[in-house]
């Protein structure tokens, strides 16, 4: 399945050289809990607010890999808060 942001992507938001497994799992661990949060399957052709909140997430887990917790949702809830879908 492809992601909704690129690895090359990735790397320049956070502005990382080399790392790419964990860039890469960050990515993949952040765009499950947008989906997740956001009740849809993302892909290349997201919204770019969704696409934002995984690059924002992803960034959160990089800068902080040392503190073992996640980043709180709360990050980005803004941004994915127009693009829930309703759950019955």
């Amino acid at each position: 399945m492809p992601n909704s942001v690129t690895l090359a992507q990735a790397k320049a938001f956070l502005r990382a050289s080399g790392e790419d497994e964990l860039v890469a799992l960050l990515v993949d661990a952040a765009e499950a809990r947008v989906g997740q949060a956001a009740g849809v399957v993302l892909s290349a052709a997201s919204p770019a607010p969704l696409r934002l909140a995984v690059l924002a997430l992803a960034c959160h887990a990089y800068e902080h890999r040392h503190d073992g917790k996640p980043p709180p949702l709360s990050l980005v809830e803004p941004w994915i808060a127009p693009y829930r879908q309703a759950r019955l």
